[in-house]
C-alpha cells in the first residue's frame, strides 16, 4: 500500500511563502486523495504491487488499460508530490553552489537567467501542471500530474507544482506571486543531492 510521506518540516514552517493552511490542504487532502486512488487502482490489478512506482510510470503502456489512466494520474500525483515536499525547506532559498551552479550558469548565463526562464515556463502552463529542471539543465513543463518519467526522460532535479490547489488559498489567481515566493523556500541541498546522484 502506498502512503503519504510525512512532511520534513511543520506545516507552517514555510512562513510567508506558503501558509500552514495551504500545506495542510495540499499534503493531507490532495496528496492523500492521490494515494487512496492509486491504491485502489493497484488493488484492481494486484500484479502491479510487485513493481516500483517509477517502473509503472515509465512504462504506462504495459499496464492494464482498466487502470492505466488511474496510475498515470494518481501515481504521477503521488510521485510528484512526494518529491515536492522535499524540494522545499524552511532554510531554503538562495542559490545552488558547485558544479550544479556552474552548469546552470553555463546554460542560462546566470542564476537569475535560470530563475527567469523557469518562472516563465511555470507561468506558461495552461491550467494545471508542473515545471521541471532536468539533469541536462533543460526546463520543461507537463500537464496535470504527468512526470518527465512518462516521456522516457530522467527523473527531475527540481519541480514546481502550479496546480491552483498549491497556492489558491494564499495567492488567489496570482500564480506569478506564488512562483516568486516559492524561490525563497527552494531546498537547493536536495537538488544538489539529486544532481550528484545522477
Amino acid at each position: 500500500m502506498y502512503t503519504v510521506p510525512n512532511l520534513p518540516y511543520d506545516y507552517d514552517q514555510l512562513g510567508a511563502a506558503i501558509s500552514g493552511d495551504i500545506m495542510r490542504l495540499h499534503h493531507d487532502k490532495h496528496h492523500q486523495a492521490y494515494v487512496d486512488k492509486l491504491n485502489a487502482a493497484v488493488d484492481a490489478a494486484p500484479a502491479l504491487r510487485e513493481r516500483p512506482l517509477e517502473s509503472l510510470l515509465t512504462d504506462l503502456t504495459s499496464l492494464p488499460e482498466s487502470v492505466r489512466m488511474a496510475v498515470r494520474n494518481h501515481g504521477g500525483g503521488h510521485y510528484n508530490h512526494s518529491l515536492f515536499w522535499q524540494w522545499m525547506s524552511p532554510n531554503g532559498g538562495g542559490e545552488p553552489t558547485g558544479e550544479l551552479a556552474a552548469q546552470i550558469v553555463a546554460r542560462y548565463g546566470s542564476f537569475q537567467g535560470f530563475v527567469d526562464e523557469f518562472t516563465t515556463k511555470s507561468l506558461s502552463v495552461f491550467g494545471s501542471g508542473w515545471a521541471w529542471l532536468q539533469p541536462n539543465m533543460d526546463i520543461l513543463t507537463t500537464a496535470n500530474q504527468d512526470t518527465p518519467l512518462m516521456q522516457g526522460l530522467d527523473a527531475p532535479l527540481l519541480g514546481l507544482d502550479v496546480w491552483e490547489h498549491a497556492y489558491y488559498l494564499d495567492y488567489k489567481n496570482k500564480r506569478d506571486d506564488y512562483v516568486k515566493a516559492w524561490w525563497d523556500v527552494v531546498n537547493w541541498d536536495m537538488v544538489q543531492e539529486r544532481f550528484s546522484a545522477k
